[in-house]
């Protein structure tokens, strides 16, 4: 079964290396029509998007992020979870209030921001365009929100490097199904899993083919190598979030 949507979403790559070729203004605002028109919590819309185009917020970024190479792309957007909107279009009552600083309304506006991003992944690259997520954006959010004038109730989630792909890289092998898709309850992983196994395989092939970079990895080391990161990089999120009026109880 396949179509050109199917062809496009299964054939997803990050691309990290672009062209000089800078996107034009008809392709950003077709980029952000496709992520305003994504589901979005109670339709409340609950989130922005920033275009950002000074070279020195850019480099920036990229001290955040350690990733210079998003300097080079066609265009970079940062998507902020947003409930400052909507508490500046209702009048305030302490329930309203409450609601607006609630876990809930910060979980909704981080839905309305992943949705929206992935449906701009998917647009770029049904006009040719290639893309990385970039959530390391996360790695100093005290200083994002200096540097974006950030007001309460707004929060950043991801980055987007956006732009006309320089490298094919290869397609990295996601895990079998059996170990994602369950019916009617959730499967653990038994320490003998036969198809873990097979897919520790798959990706060891998977680095030591590619075209660069390689090395010998397996999923289950990857995993071990992400969680083993210094915890302090990011020690300071739930200060952030309260900073910025979430997670608050009243």
């Amino acid at each position: 079964m396949t179509n050109p949507t199917l062809t496009t979403l299964l054939n997803h790559r990050s691309i990290r290396k672009f062209t000089t070729k800078k996107l034009t203004t008809a392709e950003i605002t077709t980029l952000v029509d496709a992520a305003q028109h994504t589901p979005t919590s109670t339709f409340s819309q609950q989130y922005s998007i920033i275009s950002v185009t000074d070279p020195q917020k850019l480099a920036a970024l990229g001290d955040i992020t350690g990733h210079h190479w998003l300097e080079k792309s066609g265009h970079f957007f940062l998507f902020l979870a947003d409930q400052y909107r909507n508490s500046q279009l209702v009048t305030a009552t302490p329930a309203t209030i409450a609601n607006l600083h609630s876990t809930d309304k910060f979980l909704a506006g981080i839905f309305d921001a992943s949705i929206a991003v992935e449906a701009m992944v998917v647009a770029g690259e049904s006009l040719g365009l290639g893309s990385t997520i970039m959530g390391s954006i996360l790695n100093d959010v005290p200083r994002l929100i200096d540097l974006f004038h950030l007001p309460e109730l707004t929060f950043p989630v991801f980055g987007l490097a956006v732009g006309h792909p320089a490298e094919t890289p290869e397609r990295k092998p996601r895990m079998p199904q059996e170990l994602m898709h369950f019916t009617n309850d959730y499967q653990p992983l038994t320490a003998d899993n036969a198809t873990l196994a097979a897919y520790n395989r798959v990706i060891t092939d998977y680095y030591q083919a590619r075209g660069s970079h390689q090395r010998t990895e397996t999923f289950t080391h990857h995993i071990a190598t992400e969680l083993a990161r210094d915890p302090q990089q990011r020690a300071k999120l739930n200060q952030a979030l309260e900073y910025q009026g979430f997670l608050q109880h009243h």
